[in-house]
Order: structure tokens, then sequence, then C-alpha cells
């Protein structure tokens, strides 16, 4: 019996400790979540009212556009030049700089371009009836066969031994 009150006695301690704890999770919370994002929200809600016509945006589908017009509810948006479109405010992601835009744009390389003509210039002619053609015809494996082109050229097929 008298081991049982000095159990007692040690968790009286504790009592207190768990009632701090069970008040501390939920300013842990407030603070390192509800705060934040409440505050987050609240700067992208100003940033949508304060949209004006000739501003450059990113909407949340990831368009480029330039405001044409505000309305109370919605905007329109134009995202190529002569195509217009409606949305609401709150597609509207980020208000973007025109050294932003510049950059995006200045990222479409011209090398790019010249290894899309060479992909084409190397692409085969499968004709019904008719023979593989390539580009290079010194490409092919020992027996001469032509070699395979493309992403899933010879997948799932097995090599027989002749």
């Amino acid at each position: 019996m008298g081991s049982d009150m000095i159990i007692a006695a040690e968790q009286s301690g504790s009592g207190a400790f768990n009632l701090l704890l069970l008040l501390a999770v939920p300013l842990v919370f407030y603070f390192l979540l509800i705060r934040p994002q409440s505050k987050r929200r609240k700067e992208q809600l100003q940033m949508q009212s304060a949209l004006e016509p000739g501003a450059r945006v990113l909407t949340t589908s990831g368009m480029y556009a330039e405001v044409v017009s505000v309305d109370d509810d919605g905007i329109e948006l134009e995202i190529a030049p002569g195509v217009r479109a409606r949305f609401v405010k709150q597609a509207v992601m980020q208000v973007v700089k025109d050294e932003d835009v510049a950059d995006e744009v200045e990222d479409d390389d011209p090398a790019d371009d010249t290894e899309l003509a060479e992909d084409a210039e190397t692409r085969t002619d499968l004709k019904k009836g008719g023979d593989v053609e390539t580009a290079d015809a010194g490409s092919g494996d020992e027996d001469g066969k032509p070699a395979a082109q493309g992403a899933g050229a010879g997948k799932g097929l097995k090599k027989s031994s002749d």
C-alpha cells in the first residue's frame, strides 16, 4: 500500500506537464500552420484586387497573359496576340515583372530547333510492302540489317540466334 502512494505522488507532477503540453500543441499549430496560411491568402487577395489593365500575370494553369480589362467578379486576359479569354480573379497566381517574361522567352534556344531538323532528316520511311529506308545507309548491324530507331525500338523482341 505504501508503494501505491509513492507512485501516485510521482504522477501528480506529470499531470501539470500533460496539461501544458495539451495547451501548447494548438499554439504551435496556430503559429506554424494557420497564421502563415492566412497571411498568404490575405496577400493573394490584395494582389488580385489590385490588378490593372496592362499588367502581365501568370495564371494558376501556367499561362502568361496580359490583363485587358478588370470587372468586379473577373478579368479578361490576352493570352496570345488577338486571343482574349475571360477568367475569374482567383485564376491569377502572381503578377509578373517584364524581366521575368523576357527570361522565359529567351530560354527558347535556337539550338533546339536545329536538333529537331536533324531528327527529321534521320526518320525512316515505313511504307506498306516497301523496304525500310534510312538517311544513313551505313547504319546497321553486322548482318546488314537496318538498325532499329526510335525510343521504343527493339523492346519486347527476343533476339534469335541464326
